[in-house]
């Protein structure tokens, strides 16, 4: 029996890539988990991927997975979701937000000028797509006083990387955690934000592949990547912590948590802290 039979998680843009690797770290530990996401039909989207799929893993990995085809712009989608994990389960207990609406053109060195205002859409979903996750999840797990959230993030909440309306996200994510652990402490809930470095998603390895000069910057060296799943390992440590009210509010780098409780990546490594060269997080505890 996991460390997390028992418990139920939502876990948000997980057809694929960081979602999909949580995802699968929480049902190795035996959690319920819901699988959201746009794509249900194979070859319907130019990465591989469905949210069917990924819930088929996490029903391998030894977890219950649940499969939910959810548009995180459209409010009434998520409203369903919710509803239906409270009908379903009767509880929630952890929350991560990691849908995000990646442009394609998001790596090309453009100015924000020449890119599309369409790129906006990012703030759409990945930032104000949080804030309502957080907002449904939050009734529930108040209730119980229990429960934790985890926004993913990255270096670039500090530090600029590969445009204006991406680390505008990223900034918005890391204080949103923080703000939310203020209102949510009385309540026993903790809210906190998770920076991630290179990880190696379908869309990294396509974009290494087809620009190989971006293995030598620091953000796209691979020797410093991770696995998808190192992320979800993180969460479970987090998850399975009891003093983790103790972290609420503060922005993390997911190297250095994996550091504190021993956690290694699939092939037994823990990924460098890049710290000293990125910048730190801002928030610290509440």
């Amino acid at each position: 029996m996991g460390s997390l039979s028992g418990r139920v998680a939502v876990v948000t843009g997980a057809s694929r890539g960081v979602g999909k690797g949580i995802a699968l770290a929480l049902a190795e530990e035996g959690a319920t988990v819901y699988v959201t996401g746009r794509t249900v039909t194979p070859g319907s989207y130019p990465l591989p991927g469905t949210v069917a799929e990924t819930a088929l893993e996490v029903d391998r990995r030894g977890g219950k997975g649940i499969a939910v085809q959810v548009d995180h712009a459209e409010d009434k989608q998520v409203a369903a979701l919710f509803d239906q994990v409270e009908q379903e389960q009767g509880r929630l207990d952890i929350l991560v937000n990691n849908a995000f609406s990646l442009p394609e053109d998001l790596t090309d060195p453009q100015p924000f000028w020449e890119k599309p205002l369409s790129n906006w859409e990012m703030v759409d979903v990945g930032v104000r797509s949080n804030f309502v996750a957080a907002w449904h999840a939050a009734r529930i797990m108040a209730r119980a006083k229990s429960g934790l959230i985890v926004a993913t993030s990255g270096y670039v909440g500090v530090t600029y990387t590969y445009g204006v309306v991406f680390g505008t996200c990223k900034s918005a994510v890391d204080r949103m955690a923080r703000d939310m652990a203020v209102e949510l402490k009385p309540y026993g809930v903790a809210s906190l934000s998770m920076w991630l470095g290179l990880t190696f998603t379908e869309r990294a390895e396509r974009n290494l592949q087809r620009s190989p000069a971006m293995t030598a910057q620091t953000v796209t060296n691979p020797q410093v990547g991770s696995s998808v799943e190192f992320p979800g390992r993180v969460i479970v440590a987090l998850a399975g912590d009891p003093e983790v009210m103790r972290r609420s509010g503060g922005t993390y780098i997911a190297a250095e948590l994996a550091r504190e409780y021993g956690v290694t990546d699939v092939d037994g490594r823990t990924p460098p802290s890049l710290r000293a060269q990125r910048g730190a997080p801002i928030w610290s505890p509440v």
